[in-house]
């Protein structure tokens, strides 16, 4: 059996510290030499220790001030189902209300953006061809909780009422219904979420630490003849939120 690695050892050696109440929620961590010497490791030990505990919302580091003990934040329940899209209103403030938040967002559109050659190849179109590019940011009683960039085919809502995801009349009405007023009826979708590092722009709109973990997660909408309407990448921090999926089951029927 491998031994496991120092800054592993650490990490759990201050977890344990907070959890006794050595330190208290928004005291001011030793120094990385102080702990160091305390634990006879060296100071990258100590900073890797600090970096996995931070992503992890445990710590928080404060640029010019040093690391401190994170005030306990409620996580929010982030669910993911084929069902969360109704006519009666948005899915997330559906959620948030459930959790007793007010749940809403903001929101910035760039029509006609040349689509990248990724999502071109998630949205089954030529590198290039134009899209609908929409940023969106959540709030959870006004505090960042999900980001999410979405891509629409301009060939598929241009010159419709839908275009733009948040204008118009059906302005912030989901995908799945936006596209029902044009006609396109949404089959499926498809999710492929997977961990990752948040990349500094994203760390200052969610207010995490630089690198803290996050969950990126790949959606696409497809219609019932097969083609790719949308397409998101959807970024939620692991420290702040959970994931749940919702995944409804039908019946066997003689």
């Amino acid at each position: 059996m491998s031994e496991q690695p120092p800054y592993l050892r650490i990490a759990d050696e201050l977890r344990q510290r907070i959890a006794e109440r050595v330190w208290e929620p928004g005291d001011r961590l030793p120094s990385r030499a102080q702990i160091g010497q305390e634990c006879s490791v060296g100071e990258n030990v100590v900073r890797r220790a600090q970096e996995l505990l931070i992503s992890q919302g445990v710590l928080e580091g404060r640029a010019g001030s040093g690391t401190y003990v994170a005030e306990p934040r409620e996580r929010v329940r982030v669910v993911r189902s084929s069902a969360r899209e109704q006519p009666s209103g948005s899915p997330f403030r559906q959620d948030m209300k459930a959790l007793r938040r007010q749940g809403d967002w903001e929101s910035r559109t760039d029509a006609k953006v040349p689509a990248p050659a990724e999502i071109a190849t998630r949205l089954g179109i030529a590198e290039g061809e134009l899209c609908v590019r929409t940023t969106y940011e959540f709030l959870a009683d006004g505090k960042p909780v999900q980001l999410s960039t979405s891509w629409e085919p301009y060939a598929v809502t241009g010159g419709t009422l839908v275009v733009l995801p948040e204008g118009g009349p059906h302005a912030g009405a989901g995908v799945v219904n936006r596209m029902a007023e044009i006609g396109v009826t949404i089959s499926h979708a498809v999710e492929q979420p997977e961990p990752r590092h948040a990349t500094a722009e994203e760390a200052s709109l969610l207010g995490i630490q630089k690198a803290a973990l996050v969950t990126h997660i790949r959606r696409t909408y497809y219609s019932d003849d097969g083609r790719p309407v949308e397409t998101a990448d959807i970024v939620v921090p692991a420290a702040h939120c959970e994931i749940v999926y919702e995944i409804p089951i039908s019946p066997l029927t003689s």
